[in-house]
């Protein structure tokens, strides 16, 4: 499995590299985000480990462009403590993010759970149909009211789950498990960022409401009609 890695503290990146080949995987590491654009749309790898700052062309504006071509996941390295990046990395289309320092195996860990959702689909190719939402989890594409919906492949696991639960309560505990690959932990408001993007590209109910329903201390319920 081939993974970019773009980080410009080329002696952590060398270790996390080699501690990432060690556990099986084929790493190449960049450092800086302009040619860690071009080499994450080539098309060669499976996913991309960014790091937030970077001179020059940084993690988020990295993303940014990442997200104008491709949904290639990409989980975020982050500082320690610092909302407001994660929280807009997570708003522009990451996957999932790991605080910096991070150890060698957590960041494993988290490569593993978006790569186990994203490549291993269902060998059926039959659609999930809820109301104006149809899933494909073998292309893991969908559509809404007939057109493309374009999600992110952990927007596409939350949609998921809602769906195949459709007018029952979803814990966010449950969420974070079975989408992010980790448990819910106190403040981590992930869950909560990607439910927001996914709402604003359903659109409002012809009642004005939300598909997506917050049930307040319980979880989310998607809407069945």
């Amino acid at each position: 499995m081939n993974l970019l890695l773009i980080d410009d503290d080329e002696e952590l990146a060398g270790m996390l590299a080699e501690y990432l080949r060690g556990e099986g995987f084929a790493v190449t590491a960049l450092h800086d985000g302009v040619s860690g654009v071009e080499a994450a749309l080539s098309g060669r790898y499976a996913l991309v480990v960014l790091d937030v700052m970077m001179p020059g062309m940084n993690g988020i504006e990295a993303l940014s462009r990442i997200r104008l071509h491709s949904r290639l996941p990409v989980l975020m390295l982050t500082a320690k403590g610092d909302d407001l990046d994660r929280i807009l990395g997570l708003e522009l289309g990451a996957d999932d993010y790991v605080p910096k320092p991070c150890t060698p195996r957590e960041l494993a860990a988290r490569v593993r759970a978006i790569l186990r959702r994203t490549q291993n689909a269902p060998e059926t190719d039959a659609a999930l149909a809820v109301g104006p939402l149809a899933l494909y989890p073998h292309k893991r594409a969908a559509s809404w009211e007939g057109r493309p919906l374009d999600l992110t492949s952990t927007e596409f696991s939350l949609l998921e789950i809602l769906a195949r639960q459709a007018g029952q309560v979803v814990g966010k505990g449950e969420l974070s498990e079975a989408a992010l690959g980790r448990p819910l932990v106190r403040f981590d408001r992930s869950i909560d960022v990607h439910m927001s993007s996914i709402r604003q590209k359903l659109g409002a109910r012809p009642d004005g409401e939300s598909w997506i329903q917050t049930v307040r201390g319980r979880g989310y319920l998607f809407v069945k009609e």
